[in-house]
């Protein structure tokens, strides 16, 4: 089974130099990730083109199969599925067409289209007239329509070979992974880390994921899920990293020292200092981000201008300028849509005033308040895994949580909710309420009676189901949701 790739075109205006490494690491990838599944693959380097042979194998499931391996690897424009045949003159090379094309032409119309590259006694265009008056005449087709055919017969001629097209699929487009050099995408699981992280990757990017967790290891093991996916599908040819961070002692920091108009900015600035030392070990030369210009409050151009303030480190946002619906619509074209959807965006800083145009002194007062040790804590304690290792994590699942819509006697519902939520939304119950919030929820559980059964709350269910599964990890039985 052989097919053809063709370079995605602006690899093709490269200098020679730089047109051949990026072929030449094309073919690497495209090696690499085809043998996995098909061991006799063969990928052969040309000038402008890679030929791709998988040996022995010539059933329809395996060419479905490569083809939509072939359709996920970046800096192929599109390929083909192809015949090859030694070619002869002008009545060989048509017998050789029709037996591929011949039979699957009946009732339909078409038209041919010949490339030539070499020496022969006949054009492009004779071989077309040839080739596609013996088809209309030999064969039940509809007819020839050169403008709006159903379907299109391709053949190359090179040299003394020639090519019939079986199949012709378009590809990711992009560079080859590998070519472009290393960034670390912050990523949340949300769509925009995720669209963000996808289009580093289709660059040619090698793209390693930070997670800053805030919220407990449910919502760690979603985001290792949908990295994974995103490394499987598009990028599998290099191995990359997954690096988690423990932030919720600094989002205590943040809560109880910062002004609420400025939380939002000062935990981005935390995370970009973090992640640009965590970048240095790396070898990654940007740090990635799924910002887009004016979604919230803390992504307008003034407070994107405080954010990069806190780092040295190149700061990339592809998706600065892009509608929330295109970036889903982005997400559901990559297959991501459903487990970015599945995994809500989870900010453990939450204000109810957050300002839009926080100046810098603003900032800079705040931070001055704040126990910076622990950025030097959270470095510490950050955990580094190879990307294909962490759905060891993910395939232990999460602790299954009850949820309860009335309390029973005897339980107490604890509102786990940032206090300016609860002093605007004040909750109400008829049994028992305690208040703890949520980045002191892991510290006070245990001092709570074991002998009662908590159901703990927030607004939209996120925190608390994620808190919850993880209190269960910890070996705590006597925990559920409240969702009246």
């Amino acid at each position: 089974m052989h097919f053809i790739l063709r370079l995605f075109p602006e690899i093709t205006i490269k200098s020679p130099s730089v047109r051949k490494r990026m072929a030449r690491q094309l073919a690497d990838n495209t090696r690499i990730i085809l043998r996995r599944e098909y061991p006799s693959a063969r990928v052969k380097q040309d000038w402008d083109k890679l030929d791709v042979n998988i040996r022995g194998l010539e059933d329809a499931v395996t060419a479905k199969g490569v083809s939509a391996l072939l359709s996920r690897i970046p800096g192929i424009a599109n390929f083909s599925r192809v015949r090859i045949f030694e070619a002869g003159d002008l009545q060989q090379i048509y017998e050789d067409t029709a037996s591929v094309w011949g039979e699957a032409l009946a009732g339909k119309t078409f038209r041919v289209r010949a490339k030539r590259v070499g020496e022969h006694d006949f054009g492009s265009i004779e071989l077309e007239r040839y080739v596609g008056g013996g088809l209309n005449q030999n064969f039940d087709a509809a007819g020839v329509n050169l403008k709006a055919p159903d379907v299109t017969v391709h053949i190359e001629v090179r040299g003394d070979v020639l090519y019939v097209i079986e199949q012709k699929t378009q590809g990711l487009g992009g560079f080859p992974v590998g070519t472009q050099g290393q960034v670390l995408s912050l990523v949340s699981g949300g769509f925009d880390s995720t669209v963000a992280s996808y289009q580093c990757i289709k660059r040619g990017l090698r793209t390693h994921y930070c997670f800053f967790n805030l919220g407990g290891k449910a919502h760690e093991l979603g985001v290792k899920e949908l990295s994974y996916y995103l490394w499987n599908r598009y990028g599998s040819s290099h191995r990359v990293r997954f690096i988690t961070v423990p932030f919720e002692e600094v989002v205590k920091e943040i809560i109880e020292k910062v002004d609420p108009a400025c939380m939002g900015v000062v935990l981005k600035r935390m995370m970009f200092r973090t992640a640009e030392k965590i970048a240095m070990r790396a070898k990654a030369e940007a740090l990635v981000t799924g910002e887009a210009v004016a979604q919230v409050s803390s992504q307008t151009l003034t407070n994107l201008k405080c954010i990069d303030q806190a780092t040295d480190a190149l700061v990339i946002r592809p998706l600065a300028l892009m509608n929330k619906g295109d970036i889903i619509d982005e997400a559901r074209f990559i297959g991501a849509e459903a487990l970015a959807a599945s995994i809500p965006e989870y900010c453990g800083v939450i204000s109810i005033k957050p300002s839009a145009s926080v100046k810098m002194h603003q900032l800079e007062a705040a931070e001055a308040h704040m126990d910076m040790t622990v950025l030097d804590r959270a470095l510490e304690a950050s955990k580094a895994q190879l990307i294909d290792e962490v759905m060891a994590d993910v395939e232990k699942g999460q602790a299954e949580v009850d949820h309860v819509a009335v309390p029973q006697a005897g339980d107490v519902v604890v509102d786990i909710r940032h206090p300016d939520e609860i002093e605007f939304k004040p909750l109400t119950v008829s049994g028992a309420l305690e208040v703890i919030p949520f980045y002191n929820l892991n510290e006070a559980y245990s001092a709570l009676d074991a002998t009662k059964r908590y159901l703990l709350y927030c607004d939209k269910g996120v925190m608390s189901q994620l808190h919850a599964s993880h209190l269960k990890d910890e070996g705590h039985r006597n925990v559920a949701v409240y969702r009246p």
